[in-house]
């Protein structure tokens, strides 16, 4: 479901070359939440029907593209999302904005090595759900659920939470979201106002959009 990653998000997307130094700033932690296990029948996610897309922005400009779930499971209950689980390629992240070959090699590089998600170390992102709830006369087409989860990007994990339009009809369970992901909560620096002062025009924004659409099959 949209929600992972996640759910992102993975998304993790922030995905642009620029220069940071300068003066570290400290951040908080924030505990994650548990949840009792989900009951209900688990649906495979369908992962070439669904997609993922990330889209991130600096002072100067913006990018975005896409990244793959490689698997995941969401849990019904009477034809309602209980929960689930969803693991985030990292791996398969790509840019679709630039179209110059060298220039978008060098930034999907950069955005896999060590000054974003450093992911050699940490090839995935997961992204659970801990809750589902209603949101009262929802508009048709608008999101009618209100789902919370934790998000672990580079071993860290953050809760989370976000709007999403889910249906479960027919034994096919659908998700929609668009999730704004905080990398500076996944200690993802580079060109953060975060962790460095001075940057100007030259910073990326902390915050970036992950948007979701997820189909999932008993």
């Amino acid at each position: 479901m949209k929600k992972t990653a996640i759910l992102a998000s993975l998304a993790a997307a922030l995905m642009f070359t620029a220069y940071a130094g300068n003066t570290p700033k400290s951040t908080t932690a924030v505990a994650t939440e548990v949840s009792a296990p989900a009951k209900g029948r688990a649906y495979n996610v369908e992962v070439a029907k669904s997609d993922v897309k990330w889209h991130a922005k600096k002072v100067t400009g913006e990018h975005m593209g896409n990244i793959a779930l490689k698997s995941g499971q969401m849990t019904i209950d009477k034809n309602k999302v209980t929960g689930g689980t969803f693991v985030i390629d990292m791996n398969s992240i790509t840019c679709t904005d630039i179209k110059d070959a060298e220039y978008n090699g060098k930034l999907i590089g950069h955005l896999k090595s060590d000054d974003f998600f450093s992911v050699e170390k940490h090839p995935t992102a997961t992204f659970q759900i801990t809750s589902v709830t209603p949101i009262a006369k929802a508009a048709a087409g608008k999101p009618n659920y209100n789902v919370k989860g934790n998000l672990t990007i580079k071993g860290i994990t953050n809760p989370i939470e976000f709007p999403a339009t889910i249906a479960v009809k027919g034994g096919v369970a659908t998700a929609k979201a668009d999730v704004t992901v905080n990398r500076a909560k996944y200690d993802v620096r580079y060109g953060s106002n975060s962790f460095f002062d001075g940057l100007g025009d030259k910073a990326i924004y902390d915050d970036f959009t992950i948007s979701l659409n997820v189909s999932a099959k008993q």
